[in-house]
């Protein structure tokens, strides 16, 4: 990226300790952003398969001179992070060393108000991580309002999600997040001067419905038990309750610690054999990072290492 990009990694000294690159090791970073983290795993020798859907992140990652080496040792590819199997498969690639994903927005389409993204100075209507697709205005301004309050109280834990979803429809048509912050703040009977400003429930929430972000999330697990080989290493660093229950309870499953419903139930059929072992400690940012990079307060990081069982099938469960 150029020098100019605003993004610092979260957690990054914890990840590439959870994902233990070496020269030679093949290594996803399925959500490349300011490649951050692919840095420092080609500075350890690893080879880099990065994706991202957004075609800025990928435009500013091929100026890398990696990408030129022969064989490169940066891969791009310009994809959701849930297409990761078929794409390796199209690359030659069948399994991998280890799997790390930072979810959520970056600190980059944050700052570009004219992503959409947030409400910090007055953008369009967007939140597209794609570019590509229905954007927040086109979902706000046309769904039901019974849809729009179940996606804020579903995805932004909006408790008051009828009335806001009532102010929206009322206020239609909406095209500019400042637009949409006010609309918010109104419905909520905001304070000047709160700690949180309570339009961050509803953009967070729309913005993760316009990109099916939780479904993504969940079909990219998936995908790294698929690809991950035996020892290799899974890291999932999230940034809010929805996403780090999802990798919380995927870890609790994969590793069959998930509690029996029942003692009464065979021990045998509690779950299949395990796919993934030695599951690590949530780990959250330390105090010097925190003061270094404020974004990075809500961070968790979850990490995990694959076993040789077959991966699971949890579609036909």
């Amino acid at each position: 990226m150029t020098a100019a990009a605003p993004h610092i990694p979260v957690l990054l000294d914890e990840v590439i300790a959870a994902l233990e690159p070496r020269p030679g090791a093949v290594i996803v970073d399925a959500t490349f952003g300011a490649g951050g983290y692919t840095r420092r795993l080609l500075d350890a020798g690893a080879q880099v398969h990065a994706f991202d859907r957004d075609p800025d992140a990928i435009a500013a990652g091929r100026q890398w001179p990696e990408t030129q080496e022969q064989p490169p040792r940066l891969v791009l590819h310009p994809r959701r992070f849930s297409e990761m199997v078929a794409a390796l498969a199209e690359a030659g690639v069948a399994q991998v060393d280890g799997v790390v994903m930072d979810i959520g927005v970056s600190s980059m389409q944050l700052d570009q108000a004219e992503r959409g993204f947030a409400f910090a100075s007055d953008g369009p209507l967007d939140m597209r991580m794609g570019q590509d697709g229905p954007s927040a205005a086109d979902f706000l301004n046309t769904a039901a309002e019974a849809e729009i309050a179940d996606v804020l109280f579903q995805y932004g834990e909006e408790r008051q999600s009828r009335r806001v979803a009532r102010a929206i429809v009322a206020a239609r048509p909406l095209t500019t997040t400042g637009q949409l912050a006010q609309v918010v703040r109104k419905a909520l009977g905001h304070r000047p001067g709160a700690p949180k400003d309570p339009a961050t429930r509803s953009f967070q929430a729309i913005r993760i419905h316009v990109n099916a972000e939780l479904e993504e999330l969940d079909s990219a697990l998936d995908a790294a038990e698929q690809l991950l080989r035996a020892g290799g290493k899974l890291a999932v660093v999230s940034f809010h309750s929805l996403e780090d229950r999802i990798v919380k309870q995927f870890l609790r499953e994969a590793s069959g610690a998930v509690a029996n419903a029942s003692r009464h139930v065979p021990v045998a059929a509690r779950a299949a054999a395990p796919t993934f072992a030695q599951v690590a400690k949530a780990v959250r940012p330390s105090e010097a990072e925190l003061a270094r990079n404020p974004r990075a307060r809500s961070a968790t990081l979850r990490a995990a290492t694959r076993t040789d069982e077959a991966p699971r099938d949890r579609r036909a469960a």
